[in-house]
């Protein structure tokens, strides 16, 4: 091949094409679904953040970054990016909300797309960066990988409606598809890989509906459907993530028809369990699939602009290697590491993410609960706003809101798995020490800790003693639920930390 079409190649792939379907339609409504996920992103931190990481709250920046500070010097700005470095408090937490809420209503109105794009992408890796122990999700990786692609997708100007002077290019539609690929195929060796017998013997969806972080009622009438449907749902799974996925990259007919088949999936997961706005994302990911159904009446393109052009090229070139490169050399021996480097540094800002969905199945619901004791020695429950807790209150459905605190509370109780009651306190210590800072805000009655609940139980009253404790629930059948009224029923495991109190 020589220079000339090599260069012509490589501006075909990477330059607006005018002589391919339309997917400005598709293009304008992943940028708008995308303000839609950063707004529900923000608008759930604005009633959480300062009770996760605020002065008084669980996991306080304003004691966490002192710390990142006196180890790691001038480096800290490397080891922990984030904007809340100027104002590491409550006031600082406050503003960053604020921004994002504003850049989500600025990508929402289509106006400067690119612009609202960073705003949301910067202010969201800021806070995932501070949260700690409340931002260790998949998802998070998701949305700001889907943010850079999103970035090279958008049309560029203030007010650029659909943008039909500055079509995408294939590269950056093939960047958005490339993440939704890649969740699926991903999540699909994952679960081959895993080891778990559930995947192989396709008993992984039978309890499903019960033992994921936060229920939904049809995902309630979902569990009691026969073995047999599990069955299918899990051979479906499998065939979508390990074969299906790849018709996204097909001809029209097999992407449309393709694109069909994962909004139906993703819509069945949205019904039956709250997943915050993952399962948003992954389906609007597919919008790129969908052309406008004619082909664009542009004839003419932009004059080639060198810098530009060739700045956009290596970073999507570097978006789809270093995505890559995290799956394909995750633990290659050491001379090969430095096949890794580009993707390591991305890492750094979560761009590249290894993805495995359900690689292994939950097989009981455990939960942990917190009790006050009162001044009459008696112990009551803070009731959560979200998480299953009262036996006749049937599940909800919250998504695209993400409740951190109760999501994080459902990953500390899988661990307790196979844990005997000897060694529960250690496990708890080592993989859920926030557990007791909890308990420890809630003994001083800190007021946002407290607005993570539906309500203070003591009503003002101070506790005596403050302690976590476990239980082991079950979704109910058809008959109980008609006799009792009750969606769950649940069993005391015993005590999960011990008691907090004012000695």
């Amino acid at each position: 091949m020589d220079k000339n079409s090599a260069r012509e190649l490589v501006e075909r792939f990477f330059l607006p094409d005018t002589t391919q379907p339309s997917y400005l339609g598709a293009r304008w409504l992943f940028l708008r679904a995308s303000g839609v996920f950063y707004l529900s992103v923000f608008y759930s931190l604005a009633t959480q953040i300062r009770g996760l990481l605020g002065d008084d709250g669980i996991l306080p920046v304003s004691e966490f970054f002192p710390l990142v500070r006196a180890h790691y010097g001038l480096s800290r700005f490397w080891v922990l990016p984030s904007r809340l470095w100027i104002a590491p408090s409550d006031r600082g937490l406050v503003a960053l909300v604020a921004v994002g809420l504003v850049a989500s209503l600025l990508l929402i109105a289509n106006i400067a797309p690119r612009v609202a794009l960073v705003m949301c992408g910067l202010t969201f890796a800021s806070f995932v960066n501070a949260a700690q122990d409340f931002s260790m999700y998949q998802s998070d990786g998701m949305l700001l990988e889907a943010t850079a692609a999103a970035f090279v997708l958008a049309p560029r100007g203030l007010r650029p409606k659909l943008g039909g002077s500055d079509p995408p290019s294939r590269a950056a539609r093939f960047l958005v598809l490339w993440e939704c690929f890649r969740i699926y195929f991903e999540s699909g060796i994952a679960k081959l890989a895993s080891g778990d017998p559930s995947w192989r013997d396709m008993s992984a969806m039978d309890h499903y509906y019960e033992n994921g972080p936060l229920p939904t009622w049809p995902g309630w009438w979902a569990q009691q459907l026969p073995h047999g449907f599990h069955m299918a749902t899990a051979v479906l799974t499998l065939a979508v993530e390990l074969v299906i996925v790849f018709g996204i990259f097909g001809p029209r007919r097999v992407r449309l028809a393709t694109f069909a088949l994962l909004t139906a999936l993703q819509v069945g997961i949205i019904l039956t369990a709250n997943y915050c706005f993952l399962n948003y994302l992954v389906l609007a990911l597919g919008f790129m699939c969908v052309d406008d159904g004619r082909w664009s009446r542009e004839t003419t393109r932009r004059p080639f602009e060198r810098v530009r052009f060739w700045a956009a090229t290596a970073w999507i070139g570097t978006l789809i290697y270093s995505s890559a490169a995290v799956f394909v050399f995750a633990g290659a021996p050491e001379p090969m590491s430095w096949l890794a480097a580009p993707a390591s540094l991305l890492g750094r800002a979560r761009l590249a993410n290894r993805y495995g969905l359900f690689a292994r199945m939950t097989n009981v619901r455990y939960e942990i609960e917190f009790e006050a004791q009162a001044p009459d020695e008696t112990w009551v429950s803070y009731r959560f706003k979200y998480k299953p807790q009262a036996l006749d209150e049937a599940p909800g459905i919250y998504a695209p809101y993400q409740p951190r605190f109760e999501w994080n509370l459902w990953f500390c109780a899988i661990y307790e798995e196979g844990v005997g009651p000897r060694n529960r306190l250690r496990v708890a210590r080592q993989t859920c020490p926030w557990v007791i800072a909890t308990e420890a805000r809630l003994l001083d009655r800190a007021p946002h800790v407290l607005a993570l609940f539906r309500e203070d139980p003591l009503h003002g009253a101070t506790p005596r003693a403050v302690r976590a404790v476990l239980y082991h629930y079950w979704m109910t059948d058809r008959a109980t639920l008609r006799r009792t009224g009750n969606y769950w029923r649940r069993e005391r495991i015993g005590t999960y930390i011990d008691v907090v109190d004012h000695e």
